[in-house]
């Protein structure tokens, strides 16, 4: 990664790292490490287990602070929901953390750097990278600033088939609910699935992923914001 998008990244996430390298090493895949061991570069799958134990004691003490009354029960829910692997790729696309990973070529091919599991695990890496760069009150600023943000809506998209269910059990009680694939797009090694579900005959929302399932999670997203907008 050029010294550029490392102040480019640097700038999105509002924290400057003592080591630069750290970084590095955070958007490093095995893919790209394999590829280039003459560099000695290290990937970042031990960040990544770090940042993930973080993350987990960042999110805990902020959810039991900021939901006195919660039970532990629905505490433990709602940091799941919070931490999954769909809902860290979607924050981690909002920094654009996808354009600076660092994939090897058959990874980069193959559409790598748009799954959801890569990015994800790329978002802990960076957590974990903070953590020993500026220690844990640093990484529990990034962690509130650009993951414990607007948690109603990651809630809501961590269950959003369920809740769909429920809306339309009952408010639709005659209609039954479908997810139909209506296209594909993207190459063979790279395909992302469009989905459409519908209560009855209508369509109630659309959405797209790389795997089915991941489609039909937005698509039930999206239904549940336009029924809710109707209300």
């Amino acid at each position: 990664m050029a010294d550029m998008k490392i102040k480019e990244l640097e700038q999105m996430i509002g924290y400057t790292f003592r080591d630069p390298q750290m970084l590095l090493t955070a958007m490093c895949h095995s893919s790209y490490a394999n590829e280039h061991r003459q560099k000695q570069m290290h990937d970042n799958e031990r960040l990544e287990f770090l940042g993930d134990a973080v993350l987990e004691i960042a999110s805990s003490d902020f959810l039991f602070h900021q939901y006195p009354q919660m039970p532990e029960g629905k505490l433990t829910k709602l940091r799941a929901s919070i931490v999954c692997e769909p809902t860290l790729a979607l924050c981690a696309r909002e920094i654009h953390l996808e354009q600076h990973l660092l994939l090897g070529k058959g990874e980069e091919h193959t559409g790598g750097r748009y799954r959801d599991s890569i990015i994800s695990d790329a978002m802990e890496a960076l957590i974990g990278a903070i953590y020993l760069d500026g220690g844990f009150a640093n990484a529990k600023e990034f962690v509130e600033k650009f993951i414990l943000t607007d948690i109603e809506h990651k809630k809501l998209f961590y269950d959003s088939k369920t809740i769909l269910q429920e809306i339309v059990q009952r408010d639709f009680k005659e209609e039954e609910i479908q997810y139909v694939i209506i296209g594909e797009e993207g190459p063979d090694h790279a395909k992302r699935f469009i989905v459409e579900v519908r209560i009855g005959e209508k369509t109630a929302g659309t959405g797209k992923g790389s795997t089915k399932k991941a489609a039909e999670q937005e698509a039930a997203y999206r239904a549940i914001i336009a029924l809710r907008g109707k209300q």
